[in-house]
């Protein structure tokens, strides 16, 4: 999606394209329409979710983009690439997970833990089973939380986070809008200080 092209009805324009090197910092992209060094551009892979840069140079039918991300989502990058190039190298390596995850365009949200205190959160990826999620808390395995307001339990603990699996399997057309609270400041007024719309 070019952020200068309109079309008739003066909608952003969203065209196909298909990356064929890519890394956390920059991603090449065969593209129908090349645009000019400079513009923005938002983009969306299966694998990877929506990113979001400016062109640095272009060629035929080709451009590069540097990619503007945190550095949370840069290390999830770096950590996805490394296991697609060992998968790649070795088709016996399958992905345990049973839902393709991504990456919401917005990944701040709310963590609502049992005895009902709020902390502000990061997403790292989303599926719909369940989410994995960093935080300043680290619950234990077990406990019921929710996240944004997706209920579930905590299944694993890593080093940056944790991943809860959902109670029920969300809908993945509803998932963005359940699992990051826009509506924070009216559901949990006591905290307006950490609640940013």
């Amino acid at each position: 999606m070019l952020h200068r092209w309109y079309d008739p009805q003066g909608r952003l324009r969203t065209l196909a394209c298909r990356t064929t090197r890519v890394s956390p910092f920059r991603l090449i992209a065969d593209v129908p329409v090349v645009g000019r060094i400079g513009d923005r551009i938002s983009c969306y892979f299966g694998e990877f979710g929506e990113f979001e840069g400016s062109v640095s140079d272009t060629r035929q039918s080709r451009i590069l983009l540097e990619l503007e991300m945190t550095p949370e989502k840069r290390e999830w990058m770096a950590d996805k690439l490394t296991w697609l190039e060992k998968r790649q190298n070795d088709p016996s390596i399958q992905d345990a997970r049973q839902d393709a995850r991504y990456i919401p365009k917005d990944p701040h949200t709310t963590l609502t833990l049992a005895d009902g205190s709020v902390h502000n959160c990061f997403i790292i990826d989303v599926s719909p089973s369940g989410v994995a999620v960093s935080c300043e808390v680290q619950p234990p395995l077990g406990m019921p939380l929710a996240v944004g307001s997706c209920v579930g339990r905590v299944v694993r603990t890593f080093a940056t986070g944790f991943a809860m699996k959902f109670v029920e399997r969300q809908d993945v057309n509803d998932l963005s809008r359940l699992i990051v609270r826009h509506d924070q400041e009216t559901e949990a007024p006591a905290r307006p200080a950490l609640l940013l719309p």
